[in-house]
């Protein structure tokens, strides 16, 4: 049976990606533990709506697009290439993460946004400074036990 593994991508690119990403969650956290808890709140809706674009349409999401026409052009081309499903789950997984914090700040827990913002800003940071995706690890311990990136066979 033929390996369909979707065509791999840049792996600078979802660092790029949380490299940006990572600024604008510090930027959040800092907001919020100023008590601007509005400005706070309305830039985790606009980032967990950047994570929620990436999950949905990745090649039109605003920091794939600016690594693509700007930045790669003036890199050599990556060494190899990587699976894009692990990144698309990582996106989805800071979308849930930040989804959750905007939730519980809506039902009144205090420090929703910051927590929330907080544990986001680490995992986009391990990727961005480190190349360690924390959503791409548990994609990966996922799909090592059958739940993710499997086909399914005809019955």
């Amino acid at each position: 049976m033929p390996d369909k593994t979707p065509a791999g991508i840049d792996p600078r690119g979802p660092r790029f990606s949380a490299a940006i990403t990572s600024v604008l969650l510090l930027i959040d956290v800092f907001l919020a533990l100023i008590d601007l808890t509005d400005a706070a709140f309305w830039l985790l809706v606009v980032i967990a709506l950047l994570f929620l674009w990436g999950v949905v349409a990745p090649r039109t999401a605003p920091w794939g697009v600016v690594f693509r026409k700007v930045v790669r052009p003036r890199l050599a081309p990556p060494e190899e290439l990587e699976d894009p499903r692990p990144p698309r789950f990582a996106q989805g997984v800071g979308f849930l993460v930040t989804g959750l914090g905007i939730l519980l700040h809506l039902l009144g827990v205090p420090l929703a946004i910051p927590v929330a913002a907080a544990l986001a800003f680490v995992a986009a940071f391990l990727n961005a400074a480190f190349g360690y995706c924390l959503g791409c690890q548990i994609w990966l311990l996922l799909q090592r036990f059958g739940i993710v990136g499997r086909e399914q066979r005809a019955a």
